[in-house]
Order: C-alpha cells, then structure tokens, then sequence
C-alpha cells in the first residue's frame, strides 16, 4: 500500500534553494530527462527529478533528510540537457548547501560562510588574533621565557644556529600556532561528529521510507566496511569520471584532494619530530618530507588555479556563486601564501616571509575553522552518503 504524505510547502525554503544558486528551479516540468541524463543515478529511484519535484514543492524534510543530494557530483550533464534550462545540478547544490547549513551548529557561523557581508569579519578575527600572536612572540620573548620555564617547558623551538637562518617560529611562536589550530581542529571534529551522527539517522530513514535500502536497521560496523570500499572509489574520481559535460574537472579536484592529503602527512610528521623526536625546522630542501610538501603546495594552486579558470571560462553555462568564490579563494590563498612564504624565506626576505606567512595562517584558519559549515563539507558529506549507499546496496 502506498504511503500517504501530508505535503506541508515550505516557501521560505524554496527562497533559500533560489538564494543559494537554484534560482533556475521554478522552470523544472517534469520531464525527468535530468533522471535519464544522469550517468551516475542509480537504477531504484533516480536523481534528480523527485529533488526537482520536493524542491518546487517546499518539502525540506524531504530534501535535507534525503542521501540522494550527495550522491549527485554536478557534472552539468543533465544542466545541458535539461529543455527548459532549469538546471538541476546547480539546483541540487544549492540543496546541499541548505544541508550543510541544516545540520551545523552554531548555525550562526553557517550564515555567516554564506553571507558575503560578513566575510570581513571571517578574515578579520583571526587577522588580529594572529596579529596579536606575532607582538607577543616578537615583544614578549623573556616572559613567555619564564612563564614556561615554571612548567619546565621549553618557549622557544629553535636549533643550534637558528639565529643564521629566517625561521617563522621566530614572528609566530610555534606554541601560538599549535594552541590555536589544535583545539580548533579538535572543535570541528566534535561538530562533524554531532552533524554526522544526525546526518546519517536520517538518511537512513529516509531510504527505508522510500523503498532505497535492503537494511531495515542501521548496522555500524557493515557500514564502516562499506566506507571502506567506498574509499578507492573516491581516490580515483571513479564517478567523476562517467559524467561527460564536465569531465575537464576530475584533474584539477585529485590535484587538490592529493595535494591536502600531501600536506596532512607533512603536517603530521613535522607535528611528530618537533614534540616527540625534539627536532625543529625549518628543515632541509633535500629531505623527503620537504619533497612532498613542496610537491603538494604546488599541486594545490595549479588545482585550484585551473578549478577557478574553468568557472571562468564557463561562467555562462555554469553559474558560480559567493558559496563557491569563497572555498574556492581560501583553497587558493592557503596554497599560495604557502609557496610564496617558502621562496621568500629561501630568498632570506625575512619579512617578506613573514608577512605571507601572517596571510598563510589566515587561509589555514579559514579553511579548517569554518570547514562543517563552507562548501567544503561536502566532502565529508558525500563520502558518509557514498558510503550508505554502498551499505544499503543501492545500485
């Protein structure tokens, strides 16, 4: 029998799916070619004409609860196909900011991603925050000094030598920069694990509700053996891959997913050898850890350079939004301060060094500070809804 729903239209999430860059979507009839066009819908129930459906209708419950809105990579294939250019991709990226926004808390800092106007604000926290860690690093050096002295902890982090060489622990102390980023990397990962736990509930119930998933109840372990199936799939862009207006965008994203993966190793083996092995940097350019970062740095703006000059050159068949510009300008700025901080130490600019390395600290904070709550967190998303898909054995 079928299930009866009540319909409760929801106008003021249809105006935020319209704010958020599916402004096209009033122009949807029905026509499911978007379902037919889709390379990657699965066979039981394709996206995305029911999104297009619930989405005309008001029905967030629908919609924010539904896994079928990760699964989609916006491609553009049913965008170019779509006879009335209602354009379901960009439509169904706006869902999945409207879910993003949904399930982060403080949803206070979920507005504010999304609202240009308060984007001085984003940048200028932690601009002074940083700003006031350099004076006292530089000014404050013998307090700091014997103030860890007391815990009989070591302030500064510098080698024998270090007074020959332009080392960035000498304008941000390295304990300034490790007491900010840690517990904010702690942070987001209590937030991601509140708004996955919901997340993936819903989802659940979602797919048994509509008839997606041939698992009644939602086993734990089999699903982290899916994620884990799911993974390679990710890693080689597998599904970014079968699509066909848009495939030009499969290199550039493994160039900065692989250059982030890159960088977390370095950042982790740096993080080890100077707590752990007492051995800090800067260290040399021959070394294998400086190889790969070097390497990832340089992969991360070329990735992200030619993600922004795509969106250029196809500004008029694919809209961009304040959403997209601001992930895509932190992911750029991170990774050429970083590179510009390398080459003006190596040209011993000190301050110059320093300088970009200020900036560097502003996009790092950027980026992992707002991370549940920018378009980022898609990835996080769509691996979560990937791999209950895989686990529900959706085909």
């Amino acid at each position: 029998m079928t299930e009866k729903y009540f319909a409760q239209p929801d106008l003021g999430f249809i105006a935020q799916i319209r704010g958020l860059g599916g402004e096209t979507l009033k122009k949807c009839y029905q026509c499911a070619t978007c379902s037919v066009a889709c390379p990657i819908a699965p066979e039981n129930s394709p996206f995305p004409r029911k999104e297009m459906i619930a989405a005309s209708w008001g029905l967030k419950d629908r919609l924010i609860k539904n896994g079928d809105i990760w699964l989609c990579h916006q491609c553009g294939d049913c965008t170019d196909l779509c006879p009335r250019g209602a354009a379901p991709g960009d439509v169904l990226s706006a869902i999945r900011s409207a879910a993003i926004t949904e399930y982060a808390r403080p949803k206070v800092l979920a507005n504010a991603v999304n609202d240009p106007k308060k984007l001085p604000l984003l940048i200028g926290i932690p601009a002074l925050w940083f700003a006031l860690l350099a004076i006292i690093t530089i000014y404050g050096k013998e307090t700091m000094t014997s103030l860890f002295n007391v815990f009989g902890i070591a302030w500064s982090h510098a080698h024998e030598g270090a007074e020959h060489v332009i080392a960035q622990a000498d304008f941000f102390s390295t304990w300034f920069v490790d007491l900010t980023f840690v517990p904010t990397a702690t942070a987001v990962a209590i937030i991601f694990a509140l708004s996955l736990k919901n997340f993936l509930t819903d989802i659940h119930e979602n797919a048994v509700r509509e008839g997606k998933t041939s698992q009644t109840a939602l086993n734990f372990k089999e699903f982290f053996q899916a994620l884990i199936r799911v993974i390679p799939t990710v890693l080689k862009h597998d599904k970014f891959n079968e699509c066909e207006s848009n495939k030009d965008r499969a290199t550039p994203h493994m160039m900065v997913l692989y250059s982030f993966i890159g960088l977390f190793i370095v950042t982790s083996i740096g993080f080890v050898l100077l707590y752990i092995a007492q051995m800090p940097g800067p260290y040399s350019q021959l070394s294998p850890m400086k190889w790969l970062a070097n390497i990832s740095g340089v992969a991360l703006v070329i990735g992200s350079g030619l993600m922004i000059k795509n969106r250029l050159d196809k500004k008029e068949e694919q809209k961009t939004y304040y959403k997209d510009w601001f992930i895509l300008g932190v992911v750029f700025s991170l990774g050429l301060t970083g590179m510009l901080t390398e080459m003006a130490r190596l040209a011993h600019m000190a301050y110059v060094s320093y300088f970009f390395y200020y900036l560097h600290l502003i996009a790092i904070f950027n980026l992992f500070a707002f991370l549940p709550f920018s378009k980022m967190a898609h990835l996080v998303y769509r691996l979560t809804a990937m791999a209950y898909a895989e686990y529900g054995n959706r085909k």
